[in-house]
């Protein structure tokens, strides 16, 4: 087996809506299009996106993970736009997976540990977990044997 090229392991937050969008078109984008937190990534970084609602804004709760992906090499950019809202992005190769709720899962994160405060982290929009974490993850969203590569 290769060595492992992964350096860090992401939970970035954003409506599963906006995640929708941005795993069709190959991208990822956090905390309302800023570019200081996708140059805390890096290629070949894993992201998992955690949803708390179903739209940006909207009252249904979503409370799952939606998508889970390896970071490309390309640095984050700002896409040509013909509007005011100019947001920065990483391009993304998404999984296959499907949501997963973060329910069952409180009790074996870490990030979780303290199950009546687990979504204050979540509140920044982008941080890291461990790579024991992200394999819960992954397995939690039907991605079996998550490997180190790029795929």
């Amino acid at each position: 087996m290769t060595p492992c090229l992964i350096v860090q392991n992401w939970i970035a937050v954003a409506s599963a809506d906006h995640v929708r969008r941005a795993r069709a078109a190959g991208f990822m984008q956090v905390c309302h299009g800023k570019a200081a937190p996708l140059r805390r990534i890096h290629a070949r970084d894993r992201v998992a996106y955690y949803s708390p609602t179903v739209e940006f804004r909207g009252g249904e709760k979503c409370r799952a993970f939606t998508a889970l992906g390896i970071v490309c090499d390309r640095e984050p950019y700002q896409p040509a736009t013909d509007g005011f809202f100019c947001p920065y992005r990483r391009d993304v190769t998404w999984l296959e997976t499907h949501d997963a709720p973060i329910e069952p899962l409180l009790g074996v994160l870490a990030f979780s540990a303290e199950r009546r405060h687990w979504g204050y982290q979540l509140r920044f929009g982008l941080f890291r977990i461990s790579d024991q974490d992200m394999r819960t993850i992954a397995k939690a969203m039907g991605v079996i044997g998550l490997h180190c590569e790029t795929p």
